[in-house]
């Protein structure tokens, strides 16, 4: 018994027990759950708010103004004065990298444990794990790519394992595009569709997403051939389909529709042991920024801009819809209701929509009779003051509630995923392609169909003829277009009314590879708006059929044409500081940000 004990006490194996609290790289990396936690991981790291940065990269566009304070504002991402110890630039390129570095380790462990699983469905899953794993490590390039440094940024394709190894030197921009290109590439072979994915994986990046990112890539470097065969690919070949309504696109309602290419996922479910505003697990932060002033958690810190107000207000709609017909209330010119001999209000049948259903359900205007504002008039729905003429309903839960913060009792919250690519910017980015960025009159025809698609799904005038294209009796605007006409129309009128503050920078992006930003500020820089009082009905009082009169005033807008009123000295000159300080040399990409410059020793070493 003595010896017994003396030979257990003294065995190394005994005194070298693995701590099983304390994981490491020789115990984790064996299984398939090993490498699909470790992709968890990955998609983790794109929920983090810093990866898109979307309120500041549409305030350094021409798209949005930063929030209150008129009529000026310090906000240095508008102003164009930011610089590489700002915080966008620093957050942003730390969030990517944190992603890489996440995707790097499943990609080492997938290729290392790759014929040790036993069965063909377990190398099949495991195949579509690294598929996963680059695709995502594609995503995180490609916004690397596209938005710091003229694409000139460190590759990183393994996983360092000492403190040198994380220092790597900037690579050329045209290696990081073949780098994650490559990337992409190999997800397009290996992913599944959308339809492939279990229900239980909806928010999984596809095939589809693949095609769409190598589509976008070639798109920016104009390389309009080749964009066009992934555009076309996406669709015909994924079965996505617009939605009904573009409404289904921007709130908690249809999320992962049949639109939808590429989307982050986010939940009201709450984990106690992460923060209140973890992104992991919340979309608040970006909700609240959008939310408008008047409810709880709204801190509107950037909202539309006065020509995108303007091109919202004007969107014509097709009266052959009968989407664009509604029964309002008669009104007063005091905004009260007209009431019948009863006390019952008057209502108007058939009356033609005030706004398109587009505009309705991409901001919020106070003279929107037709569309509440969490569930009450848009007027009462938020306080228009300061000169606010409009806010945004696009990631905000004004369809379902009062507030975001009465989704949870104790902390604001917001489970309203983020779409990054869905098929409508698809649409409009193959339109360009076929008119080859407005060069190729061969196209246009085809162009215009497509455009019309998105058009028409959203009740509005088409473009064209009547008699013309896939809906010859729907209300055309009568115009025979040239391609460069189509393409003005697409950088001018289309791609911003539908995609306003979506996805990753995609205005600004626009703005750049069109070689418009500096003009495109100056240009709005002289443009001058009238501001006029809106009257409107309070809400009315327990028992009472009718509110009292109530005004927003300086919420309506109208363009100054040098006879119809006096201008509006807190809207002046808008993006006039950018249209003096933007150059694209110094602020058409994130520099490399200060944090990376003092960290990395080796930045600058020619490879």
């Amino acid at each position: 018994m003595v010896l017994a004990i003396t030979c257990f006490t003294c065995s190394e194996s005994f005194l070298e027990e693995t701590n099983p609290n304390n994981i490491s790289t020789d115990s984790f990396w064996k299984t398939l759950g090993d490498l699909d936690t470790g992709l968890t991981s990955v998609y983790n790291a794109l929920k983090n708010g810093n990866v898109l940065r979307t309120v500041d990269e549409y305030n350094r566009s021409d798209m949005t103004y930063p929030g209150w304070g008129r009529p000026s504002t310090t906000n240095d991402y508008y102003l164009q004065t930011f610089n590489n110890s700002s915080d966008a630039p620093n957050a942003k390129w730390a969030a990517l990298y944190t992603g890489i570095f996440r995707a790097n380790q499943v990609i080492a462990a997938t290729n290392k444990l790759m014929g040790t699983f036993g069965s063909a469905e377990s190398e099949q899953h495991a195949v579509e794990i690294l598929a996963q794993a680059r695709a995502l490590r594609g995503l995180f390039y490609f916004y690397l790519h596209t938005g710091f440094n003229k694409g000139a940024v460190p590759i990183i394709d393994f996983v360092p394992e000492n403190e040198a190894e994380f220092y790597q030197p900037i690579s050329p921009e045209n290696k990081v595009q073949e780098f994650y290109m490559a990337d992409l590439e190999f997800a397009l072979e290996n992913l599944p569709t959308k339809e492939e994915y279990a229900d239980n994986e909806l928010g999984r990046i596809t095939k589809g997403a693949a095609a769409a990112l190598l589509g976008k890539s070639y798109l920016y470097d104009g390389d309009y051939i080749k964009a066009a065969t992934y555009f076309k690919s996406v669709i015909e070949d994924y079965n996505y389909r617009l939605t009904p309504d573009i409404g289904s696109n921007f709130t908690t309602r249809d999320e992962f529709n049949e639109e939808s290419i590429l989307e982050i996922a986010y939940s009201l479910k709450f984990n106690g042991e992460l923060g209140a505003f973890e992104e992991a697990q919340t979309s608040s932060p970006l909700n609240f920024n959008f939310a408008p002033a008047g409810t709880p958690a709204g801190y509107r810190n950037l909202y539309p801009a006065l020509w995108l107000n303007m091109l919202y207000r004007n969107e014509k709609v097709d009266t052959k819809d009968p989407r664009n017909f509604v029964n309002q209330p008669v009104l007063q010119a005091n905004g009260l209701p007209v009431l019948d001999a009863n006390g019952n209000r008057v209502m108007a049948v058939n009356v033609q929509r005030v706004f398109s259903l587009r505009t309705s359900a991409s901001i919020a205007l106070p003279d929107d009779l037709d569309t509440p504002l969490y569930q009450l008039t848009s007027a009462q729905g938020a306080q228009y003051n300061n000169g606010e003429h409009s806010y945004w309903r696009k990631y905000t839960n004004w369809d379902i509630t009062d507030s975001e913060k009465s989704i949870s009792a104790t902390t604001p919250r917001s489970g309203v995923n983020i779409r990054l690519i869905r098929l409508a910017d698809v649409y409009l980015m193959y339109a360009e392609c076929l008119i080859k960025g407005g060069t190729d009159a061969s196209g246009v025809d085809e162009a215009l169909r497509y455009i019309n698609k998105v058009r028409r799904r959203s009740g509005v005038r088409l473009l064209g003829l009547s008699g013309t294209g896939e809906y010859p009796s729907n209300d055309h605007d009568e115009k025979t277009y040239t391609a460069k006409e189509v393409m003005n129309h697409l950088m001018y009128v289309e791609r911003p009314l539908e995609l306003s503050a979506e996805g990753n920078a995609i205005r600004f992006l626009d703005l750049r590879r069109w070689g418009i930003l500096k003009q495109r500020f100056q240009e709005l820089a002289t443009k001058r708006y009238v501001a006029s009082p809106y009257p409107f009905e309070t809400k009315p009082e327990s028992g009472k059929q009718v509110g009292d009169p109530g005004t927003k005033f300086d919420a309506l807008i109208k363009e100054y044409d040098g006879t119809n009123g006096v201008p509006f000295t807190k809207w002046d000159n808008e993006h006039g500081e950018a249209a003096t300080n933007y150059n694209d040399n110094a602020y058409g990409y994130w520099p490399i940000p200060s944090s990376e410059i003092t960290a990395n020793p080796k930045l600058y070493d020619t490879p």
